[in-house]
């Protein structure tokens, strides 16, 4: 499976125990989705290996995994810092006007009311009021829009196209 196919959702941490548990690191919105697994796909270098899973659990409200073969704290401590992944379409199903970033990132921007192209979403930051987009221009300039519905009017992850406005945001921009 290639890096396209799949989502990462946390990275190995630490070993727990005398029997080869591994603390995971989050990277997810959804810490539960670790709960009951069976597999998981597991970077080791740049390739990505899909594991067996003993069993999962949570302590202190933090995910622990238990590898099948994986059974002493040395073995898994040779997995520290490996990036989890599972495949796109085992992805969380969101609310409605929620996208993951992985979504957004190379649709195209349009303005609206003209259809003009204004960039590509480049980058997505998040911050406690609001998401910001990063866009590049055709001009090879960077445009910041912040993910309010005053300035993002709709969004089709399907057709890759989110549509823009606001006043003076893009006017007052060269791009």
């Amino acid at each position: 499976m290639t890096s396209e196919d799949l989502i990462i959702v946390g990275k190995l941490g630490r070993f727990r125990g005398v029997h080869g548990d591994i603390w995971v690191t989050p990277e997810t919105d959804f810490p539960e989705r670790f709960d009951g697994l069976k597999k998981i796909f597991v970077q080791n270098r740049r390739e990505w290996e899909e594991m067996a899973l003993a069993r999962t659990g949570f302590v202190s409200g933090r995910p622990v995994l238990k590898f099948v073969g994986v059974d002493s704290p040395e073995e898994a401590a040779r997995m520290t810092n490996r990036l989890l992944a599972v495949p796109r379409d085992q992805a969380v199903e969101l609310p409605e006007d929620m996208f993951y970033i992985f979504d957004l990132i190379g649709c195209e921007v349009f303005e609206d009311g003209s259809d003009e192209l204004v960039g590509e979403i480049v980058n997505v930051e998040q911050y406690p009021g609001n998401d910001v987009y990063f866009v590049k221009t055709p001009a090879g300039t960077e445009m910041l829009f912040p993910a309010t519905k005053e300035y993002i009017r709709s969004i089709d992850t399907d057709n890759r196209k989110v549509i823009v406005s606001g006043p003076g945001l893009i006017d007052g921009e060269k791009r």
